[in-house]
């Protein structure tokens, strides 16, 4: 398996900026691309100075998905799809992050590249992007969250169009069926994405957390699970230096300046 970098990172202040860089290959999915963003999510989730991620592609497409002539025969000698103790992207197995990830795509977002924007907090899509879930069409199926999240997330009458069929949408249908937030120009969407991870960053950290925590086991356990927790956890962050400074900055009339203690 080449050892290859697929992935590139770079830091701008809280900001772990994280480059799908495969792009001769559409950025297609080999075991070393996954096991690498299963690593660069792991370095993000444990850096304490990290704050939010944007999860963006080089090249022309975000992906054209999984490079099934490789992975299809690991995952049905059933090999781990990524490193033991690692974050999973997709947010299925294993760890799970606690921190916002903002995702942009553009040009082919095919089968993984959809699973990714489903497990992302925030989706902007260029304007040129085109969308496929289209494992249907390969003799199988979706395995990555896609028959999971993409009801919720879309309906379910949005969600078994694309999910049935494997036919291909664009971003103007991607925004109606909420699986973007926003469609921008192309060639603005990484821009774009980096201007809401950065405004998410300069917020309190614990805050920040808590509520995706919170909004998370709503969805995933329900309202009732959600609010079992909710007063205590309200209860510990009102007594941390970032709810001080927040009121202080409120008195003050001044932005805030919070370190997640």
């Amino acid at each position: 398996m080449s050892t290859d970098r697929r992935i590139s990172t770079q830091t701008h202040g809280h900001v772990r900026m994280i480059g799908l860089d495969r792009a001769a290959k559409r950025n297609a999915f080999d075991l070393a691309m996954l096991r690498q963003l299963a690593e660069a999510f792991t370095e993000f989730e444990d850096d304490p100075q990290l704050r939010c991620a944007v999860v963006f592609a080089h090249g022309e497409h975000f992906t054209a998905g999984l490079d099934l002539a490789e992975v299809g025969p690991a995952v049905a000698r059933g090999e781990p799809l990524f490193p033991a103790g690692a974050v999973d992207p997709l947010g299925l197995h294993g760890r799970v992050r606690s921190k916002p990830v903002v995702l942009a795509v553009q040009g082919y977002c095919l089968t993984l590249g959809i699973e990714l924007m489903l497990a992302a907090d925030i989706r902007i899509a260029a304007s040129d992007a085109r969308f496929g879930q289209i494992e249907i069409r390969r003799g199988i199926f979706p395995f990555g969250g896609a028959t999971l999240r993409l009801p919720q997330v879309a309906g379910w009458g949005n969600a078994m169009r694309w999910l049935l069929t494997g036919d291909m949408f664009d971003a103007a249908e991607a925004l109606r069926i909420g699986l973007a937030q926003e469609v921008v120009e192309p060639g603005k969407q990484v821009e774009r994405a980096a201007e809401i991870a950065a405004t998410i960053a300069a917020q309190a950290p614990l805050g920040v957390r808590a509520t995706l925590a919170t909004a998370r086991t709503t969805v995933e356990r329900g309202p009732e699970a959600a609010l079992a927790g909710m007063m205590a956890e309200v209860r510990a962050i009102m007594g941390s230096d970032d709810a001080r400074e927040g009121m202080q900055s409120f008195v003050e009339r001044r932005a805030a300046k919070f370190t997640g203690a």
